[in-house]
């Protein structure tokens, strides 16, 4: 996407931290989910206090999934590369040494 300054921006994408996150509770809270419709027995019912913990937990999780990546996706992190690259020569400009 370029600006009426021309300058060049893009958006994080995938490297954004809510995409992993809600990737990796997602696939967390399905596995629990499953687990928890699939082997709920009759001890982890007593134990639970007949609450089943792994349905809930799964279900809650993948909600919070959801949540993460509808926020990821309405509201993009926006990179400009001008910006960056200006960034950039200043750091390099302040210690020469560290950028060899």
């Amino acid at each position: 996407m370029t600006t009426k300054t021309g300058s060049q921006r893009h958006t994080a994408g995938l490297f954004d931290v809510r995409n992993i996150i809600a990737a990796l509770m997602g696939i967390y809270g399905v596995v629990l989910f499953i687990m928890g419709l699939v082997n709920f027995t009759e001890a982890d019912k007593q134990r639970a206090d007949n609450f089943n913990l792994n349905l809930w937990c799964g279900l809650g999780m993948f909600v919070f999934a959801v949540c993460m990546a509808a926020w990821a996706y309405l509201r993009p992190i926006v990179v400009d590369e001008q910006e960056l690259a200006r960034e950039k020569a200043a750091a390099e400009m302040e210690n020469p040494n560290l950028h060899k």
